[in-house]
């Protein structure tokens, strides 16, 4: 794989990489090992690093250029594939999240998608949810993660309520887990939150 054969756009991304996200990209797409070991500590800047790379090599692979080049194509599609592989192991990033998925939504691919939902569940914390939903324009990415936000503990909802970005968010979930899920806990913070509007 020579980065410099992916065009002028990604060499430039690549080239402004840390050294340290560049060895732990080359590592997992030699070994096809997406997670990082204890050598390589992953943080919210190489969550940035690789994101913007996945986001030109994408852009890249839909050009006339590439598409009229078969093996140009595959190679492509081999690094992107190792970059999205990194990120769905590591990001906790609403960002990211949508990133990914849109690129499963766009690829038809809804098994990927299912497996976000799962990352969503056991990775990403209220407030990250809650951003996703913010953040999206997709109503296929708004389900999921409403659905996610929604199966959380009552208590991690309303942690974010008072957040008035979050606000709103965080009563349409509570109120699926009253309405749709029976959960006595959000039905009881809900009528505590009418009551506390009501006395204000």
């Amino acid at each position: 794989m020579t980065i410099k054969n992916f065009g002028s756009r990604v060499e430039s991304v690549w080239q402004g990489l840390r050294p340290v996200t560049k060895k732990m990209l080359v590592g997992a797409f030699e070994t096809g090992n997406a997670k990082t070991n204890r050598t390589f500590s992953y943080d919210a800047h190489a969550d940035w690093e690789l994101s913007r790379l996945l986001s030109v090599l994408d852009e890249q692979a839909i050009s006339n250029e590439v598409k009229d080049d078969t093996e140009k194509l595959r190679e492509i599609k081999q690094f992107t594939g190792t970059i999205a592989r990194v990120l769905e192991t590591q990001t906790a990033s609403a960002e990211v999240f949508i990133q990914l998925a849109k690129r499963a939504i766009t690829r038809n691919d809804y098994k990927k998608l299912d497996e976000l939902g799962e990352i969503l569940m056991n990775r990403f914390s209220a407030g990250e949810i809650a951003e996703i939903i913010r953040q999206t324009d997709m109503p296929q990415i708004r389900a999921i993660a409403y659905e996610t936000l929604s199966l959380l503990p009552t208590s991690a909802i309303a942690a974010i309520i008072d957040d008035s970005i979050y606000t709103e968010i965080a009563v349409n979930a509570l109120e699926q887990q009253a309405f749709e899920y029976d959960s006595e806990e959000a039905k009881e913070f809900l009528e505590q939150l009418n009551l506390d509007e009501i006395g204000e």
